[in-house]
C-alpha cells in the first residue's frame, strides 16, 4: 500500500504530456492502456490515410498548379483549403491528446483510481453528451458555410477572370491587386462608389419606410374604436401570402415604360409619361415603393402581436396622469414594440441589403450607366451576380463580396449593440 502511494506521488503529469508528443504514449504512461492504444492507432491511421491528400493540398494551395491543361487551379485550391481545415481539426485532436494525458497524470498523482473501461465510457458519455449533439451541426457548418466562404475569399486574391480561366490557364496569387484596382481605376472606383451609396440608401430608405408604414397601420388597427380587426389584419397580410417573385414580375409589367398599365391607363389621360424603368432615378423610386409593399405585411403582423401583448393598465395609468395620445405612443407603445422586435428589425435591414430578387427581377439592375460596370439600380449583391455569371470576372466579384460582408457585419453589429435587449443581456 505504501509502495503504491509512493509510486502515485512520484507520477509526473508533465512527463505524461511530454510523452504525448507521440499521441497515446502519455496515456500508456498513465496506465490508460486502452485509451492510449486507441489514440495511437487513430493518429497513425489518420496520418497514413491523409498524408498524400494533405501533401498535394498544401502544394496546390501554394503553387495553384504548374502545368496548364493538366493542373486545375480551382481543384487544387479546393483541396488546399480542405487540407487547411483538416489540419486544424487534427491540431485540435493533438491538443486534446496532450491535455488529456496531463490531466490523467494529475489525477493519478492525487490518488485517483484508474477506472474500468465501462466506467470510462459512461463518464465520457455523461460529460460529453452535449458536445456529441452539437458536433454534427458544427461539421456541417464548417463544410457548408465556412469552406465556401474561404474559397470565395481566396478567389479575391487571384487573377481568375474570363481571360484567365482554368484549366486552360493557371491561376496566380496576386495579393491585394484586385482591391487596389477596385479603389484606384476610374471605372471600378466610380462603379463601387455609386453602387455602395445606392445600396446604403436603398437599405435605409426602403426598410425604414416599410417599418414606419407597418407601425402606423398596426397602431391604427389596434385602436379600440376600430371594428372588424381580424378582417383588416387579414387584408393587410395578403401581400405577404403572394410569392414575392410573382408580385415583382407583375409590378415590372405594370411599370413598363411602353405598355405598362401605370403609364397607359392611369397617367396617359393627363398627358404624363414617366420613364419608370429607363431613368435611374425613377427606377430607384419605383423599386423602393415595391419593396415597401412587399415588406410591410411581415412587420405589420409582428407589430400587431406585440401591441396586443401590452397591458391596458399602462394606458389607463397614463390617462390618469393626463398623458396625450402622442405621449402614450412615445413612452409606452414605441418602447415596447422596439424592445420586443429590435433583432428582427435589424434582420430586415440586413435582408434588404442583400435583397437580390427585387433588383434583378424588376429590371435586372438597369438601366445601364455610362462609364460604369454596374446598372443604375444595381446593389452590391446584384452587381456581384452580374460580374460572376455574366462577365465571369470572379476575382472582382469575390473582392466586392468581401467588402459587402464586412459592411453587413459592421452595420448589423452596430445596430444590435445599440438595442436595449443587447445592453441588458450584456449586464448578465
Amino acid at each position: 500500500m505504501t509502495a503504491n502511494l509512493v509510486q502515485q506521488q512520484q507520477h509526473r503529469p508533465a512527463l505524461a504530456a511530454a510523452l504525448s508528443i507521440i499521441p497515446g504514449i502519455g496515456q500508456l504512461y498513465n496506465r490508460r492502456f486502452i485509451k492510449g492504444s486507441l489514440f495511437f492507432l487513430l493518429s497513425a491511421a489518420l496520418l497514413i490515410a491523409l498524408y498524400d491528400f494533405l501533401n498535394i493540398g498544401f502544394w496546390g494551395i501554394y503553387t495553384l498548379g504548374t502545368i496548364p491543361m493538366v493542373d486545375d487551379s480551382r481543384a487544387l485550391l479546393v483541396q488546399g483549403l480542405l487540407s487547411v481545415i483538416l489540419v486544424v481539426f487534427l491540431l485540435l485532436f493533438y491538443a486534446y491528446n496532450l491535455v488529456d494525458a496531463y490531466r490523467d497524470g494529475q489525477k493519478l498523482r492525487s490518488g485517483y483510481a484508474i477506472p474500468s473501461m465501462k466506467e470510462s465510457f459512461h463518464a465520457v458519455w455523461d460529460r460529453g453528451f452535449p458536445y456529441y449533439m452539437v458536433l454534427p451541426g458544427f461539421f456541417i457548418l464548417v463544410f457548408v458555410v465556412v469552406f465556401p466562404l474561404l474559397f470565395m475569399i481566396s478567389l479575391a486574391f487571384t487573377n481568375y477572370n474570363l481571360y484567365n480561366s482554368p484549366p486552360a490557364k493557371l491561376l496566380d496569387w496576386v495579393g491585394f491587386d484586385n482591391f487596389t484596382t477596385l479603389f484606384t481605376e476610374p471605372i471600378w472606383r466610380s462603379s463601387l462608389l455609386s453602387v455602395l451609396s445606392w445600396t446604403v440608401v436603398w437599405t435605409f430608405v426602403a426598410t425604414t419606410l416599410q417599418i414606419v408604414v407597418a407601425l402606423l397601420l398596426a397602431v391604427m388597427v389596434n385602436d379600440a374604436r376600430v371594428k372588424f380587426k381580424r378582417l383588416i389584419r387579414t387584408i393587410f397580410i395578403l401581400p405577404w401570402a403572394v410569392p414575392s417573385f410573382v408580385t415583382i414580375l407583375i409590378f415590372a409589367a405594370m411599370f413598363n415604360d411602353d405598355f405598362g398599365a401605370i403609364n397607359r391607363e392611369l397617367l396617359a389621360p393627363f398627358g404624363v409619361q414617366i420613364p419608370w424603368m429607363s431613368d435611374p432615378v425613377w427606377a430607384k423610386v419605383t423599386i423602393i415603393m415595391i419593396q415597401v409593399w412587399l415588406g410591410f405585411p411581415f412587420v405589420f403582423a409582428l407589430f400587431s402581436g406585440v401591441l396586443q401583448s401590452i397591458s391596458n393598465d399602462w394606458y389607463e395609468a397614463a390617462d390618469v396622469d393626463g398623458g396625450s395620445r402622442w405621449n402614450k405612443f412615445r413612452h409606452i407603445t414605441l418602447p415596447h414594440v422596439l424592445y420586443a422586435t429590435a433583432p428582427l428589425l435589424i434582420m430586415q435591414y440586413a435582408g434588404n441589403f442583400n435583397n437580390f430578387n427585387i433588383i434583378y427581377l424588376f429590371n435586372e439592375g438597369g438601366p445601364p450607366v455610362r462609364n460604369q460596370t454596374a446598372g443604375g439600380t444595381d446593389i452590391l449583391i446584384s452587381w456581384v451576380y452580374k460580374l460572376t455569371f455574366e462577365n465571369n470576372n470572379y476575382k472582382m466579384a469575390a473582392a466586392i463580396s468581401i467588402i459587402m460582408g464586412l459592411v453587413v457585419a459592421i452595420f448589423a453589429f452596430f445596430q444590435f449593440s445599440r438595442s436595449r435587449s443587447f445592453r441588458e443581456e450584456k449586464m448578465f
